[in-house]
């Protein structure tokens, strides 16, 4: 009985063409999206997952509140005490507590080959903790101060087929280490996948004094501690454990002057660093978990549109299949029969829209992969992901098929096959609302889109405070640059393809270094008074073209700006003065009390994220290059890139030839903000096409199949005198009355979850109307379009043909 059922499903397929290529292509569209969709909230739920450890791994993130805006903010920069705390006092919780640095660029050295690499210096138990698949040497790589242990891919690119191990390497020429280890790749969908090496803790601390002076210091917090719980220890027990920890673990001065912001440690778990990866008031307040659950409702309704797909035609040749039916009944058929007959021809369409579907998703992945930022493949291999599939083709064929199953075969034989069978005059009713739901989620995914890229468009044409053209950044990490920053300014002055040059402690996409303790004239006592420190030369205003609001700019002229400061506006509101030229900053450390004149202030500089208020920043002088970094290089408005990079580049090997010459463009790197809203957009208009091609397939079928149920009508018409365009807008009257609806249900609902979404921008665009009149305008075009050809086919037949006897 099954194989008749496929039988009879095979000839109904080949009997039909048109409407088995209209079924089989919408649905394939529909389950490649879905599968696409699939892989990659898969890939976003694994992320991390590499690691054995995974639940029970955390990062350690601070916590404090400011007593005057009752504000709570959290990050992750530690005090190196606090790990050696935590060591030492609480054992029992932790299986391994390890002290790191931020991960970083670096210039690693084999002989006179240089190789730009991004490497992390932390505890050699990293091993463990993270489970590294260790190719090459073992849990103990890490044990010698002087080892590194590199990826795989670094390994090869660095020596080749050469075995690695015992190989001598530099690190920013000034750390010599030897490779001792090599770790397999970490996957794309991982915390620690750009890592290129790991090297210890213990040489980052003994090559820079400065880590060296903060052994002891709780009022630096440069450093990231990650945590191993042991084995039956909670999350919530660790962090009970550590309520009070700096009442506790710091010297009493310390607890009681911070008491007044409520410190606190808390422990953030690896499984939330992706998908929770948002704050708001100190707490975990979503990420992109938003996203997965949002492209996890795309992908069903893209797949319910294509279903739809299928509902309506089915439905739509009721007439068709009537006799059929009746004939059936008459001899025999029960109704169950039918309905079993009807979901084979589902199952079948269904699964030869899987089979073209996986065609689709193979093609397209490589495409989608680059798209989505993603390193994504098909698990042919997993016999889960077959299990899946088959679960997900019965699953869509019960959907596309169940309707149209039960009602074709509620269709009572005897007005059948006396022949007055006739469909209600609100048969049409249901094929109506599908259609209107189709063109509702393609109308909210586009409107959805539209906002996503008005939301970019509005953060990257926000005001910096400064000009990033020609602006790029080369990183100071080889000792061999001390002594010789002028030589290479006269230098690339020299070549003719320079502006200028200037040095800074951050990068002007960024703020690395934040400072409180300081006082002014009227300050409350108990007002917190963190702020963005950033030392820069004497060009430094001058080369980005910031601009000096009140006073002037850092000068050589006066000999007293090594004691003078320029800050930003957002500082100014916040220190309340009047006047704020002319005022003097201090603060008191262990050198002793230091004070600063301010002598300028400059519109805020868009340093760190472009979505969020400006940091309040004080800029100090640092003409001895102390504490300086960074050199900002820019280039002259009539040089091309092509042309002065070879010249600057010739510049820094002639003068520092041990030096690595890895420069970025400034305008990149803060394009690079914008590249998880700019992936969602992508994805988000990837979908929105494919919605509105469903749609328009489907629209395409039902326009085709009305034509040919009004031949006769449209023959009659057209002999009575009716124009071609009279009956063009008689036969898409339907289709656009159902899009305006279409376009009037989806305009609340995308303005709601839209607004829902920008909220979580400090700085955000607003929804504008013309988005609204815009889509509509579109989606009626499209389905114009679409019913158009089949509208203008119909008018155009010759009335003799169509009111020809059979």
């Amino acid at each position: 009985m099954i194989l008749n059922y496929f039988k009879i499903a095979f000839r109904n397929l080949g009997k039909n063409k048109v409407y088995s290529f209209i079924n089989i292509g919408g649905l394939a569209v529909g389950m490649s999206v879905a599968i696409l969709i699939g892989l990659w909230i898969y890939d976003e739920l694994a992320y991390n997952k590499y690691h054995k450890n995974y639940e029970s791994i955390a990062q350690v993130r601070t916590e404090s509140t400011d007593p005057n805006t009752g504000i709570t903010r959290n990050g992750p920069a530690l005090q190196f005490p606090l790990g050696t705390a935590l060591k030492n006092n609480y054992k029992h919780y932790f299986r391994h507590v390890l002290m790191a640095f931020w991960v970083g660029d670096y210039t690693l050295s084999a002989d006179n080959n240089k190789f730009p690499k991004r490497g992390e210096f932390i505890e050699g138990e990293v091993i463990d903790m993270l489970s590294l698949k260790m190719l090459k040497g073992s849990a103990e790589s890490l044990k010698d101060p002087h080892s590194i242990i590199l990826s795989a891919s670094t390994a090869k690119a660095i020596f080749g087929d050469e075995n690695p191990v015992n190989k001598n390497l530099k690190i920013d020429n000034r750390m010599d280490v030897v490779v001792t280890g090599v770790f397999e790749d970490m996957p794309k969908n991982n915390r620690f996948s750009e890592i290129q090496f790991f090297s210890p803790w213990a040489l980052w601390v003994s090559s820079n004094d400065w880590v060296k002076q903060c052994e002891n210091e709780w009022n630096n917090s440069s450093f990231n501690v990650f945590v191993q719980l042991q084995p039956n220890v909670s999350i919530e027990q660790a962090s009970t454990a550590l309520k009070g920890f700096y009442d506790k673990n710091t010297p009493k001065q310390i607890a009681d002057d911070w008491r007044k912001y409520s410190p606190a440690i808390f422990l953030y778990p690896m499984e939330q660093w992706r998908l929770y990866s948002d704050f708001k008031d100190g707490k975990v307040s979503g990420g992109r978990i938003t996203f997965v659950w949002l492209f996890g409702i795309v992908g069903i309704f893209v797949l319910l549109l294509a279903c739809i797909n299928f509902m309506n035609l089915s439905t739509a040749r009721s007439e068709k299949r009537a006799k059929e039916v009746g004939i059936r009944k008459a001899i025999g058929s029960v109704r169950i029969q039918l309905v079993q007959q009807f979901l084979s021809e589902s199952f079948l369409v269904v699964l030869f829209a899987f089979a073209l579907a996986l065609g689709f998703v193979i093609v397209a992945l490589p495409w989608f992969n680059n798209l989505a930022d993603k390193g994504m493949s098909i698990p042919f291999t997993d016999a889960l992901f077959w299990l899946i599939s088959i679960g997900f083709i019965i699953f869509t064929a019960s959907v596309a098929g169940t309707y149209p199953a039960f009602y074709l075969s509620s269709f009572q034989p005897v007005k059948v096959l006396k022949g007055t069978f006739k469909l209600g005059r609100f048969s049409s009713l249901p094929r109506k609302v599908l259609v209107v739901v189709q063109f509702t989620v393609s109308v909210v995914l586009i409107v959805g889109t539209i906002v996503v890229y008005q939301q970019i468009n509005h953060a990257r044409n926000r005001p910096v405070g400064y000009n990033r053209e020609g602006l790029i950044k080369v990183a100071l990490n080889d000792p061999n640059y001390e002594g010789k920053q002028d030589v290479i300014k006269a230098k690339l002055l020299n070549t003719g393809m320079v502006e200028n040059m200037a040095l800074s402690s951050s990068p002007l996409t960024e703020i690395w270094s934040n400072a409180g303790g300081f006082t002014w004239k009227g300050k409350d006592p108990e007002l917190a008074s963190d702020f963005g420190v950033i030392n820069v030369t004497h060009d430094f205003g001058k080369l980005i073209d910031w601009k000096i609001k009140e006073g002037r700019d850092f000068s050589r002229i006066y000999a007293t700006d090594s004691s003078a400061i320029i800050i930003n506006e957002t500082a100014a509101k916040y220190l309340g003065l009047k006047n704020p030229v002319g005022e003097f900053i201090t603060n008191e450390d262990d050198d002793g009390k230091k004070s600063w004149q301010i002598i300028g202030v400059v519109k805020d500089l868009v340093m760190e994220s472009p979505y969020d208020p400006v940091k309040r920043s004080f800029y100090f002088l640092d003409p001895k290059y102390n504490d300086v970094s960074q050199m900002i290089i820019k280039i002259k408005p009539s040089a091309s890139a092509s042309e002065a990079l070879p010249k600057i580049e010739a510049v820094f090997k002639e003068i520092v030839p041990s030096a690595l010459f890895d420069y970025k463009f400034i305008d990149a790197e803060y394009g690079f903000k914008f590249s998880q809203e700019e992936h969602i957009g992508k994805l988000a208009t990837f979908f929105a096409l494919l919605a509105i091609l469903i749609s328009c397939l489907g629209l395409f079928g039902l326009a085709s199949f009305v034509a040919e149920q009004r031949t006769k009508e449209i023959g009659i018409r057209k002999v009575l005198g009716a124009s071609i365009s009279s009956l063009w807008g008689m036969l898409s009257k339907d289709f656009v009355i159902l899009v305006i609806i279409s376009c009037m249900l989806a305009a609340p609902i995308a303005y709601y979850f839209m607004n829902q979404w920008l909220v979580k921008y400090n700085y955000h665009t607003e929804i504008s109307w013309w988005i609204f009149v815009v889509t509509g305008a579109g989606a009626l075009g499209i389905t114009l379009l679409t019913v158009s050809y089949q509208a203008i086919k119909a008018a155009l037949m010759n009335p003799i043909k169509s009111l020809k006897s059979e």
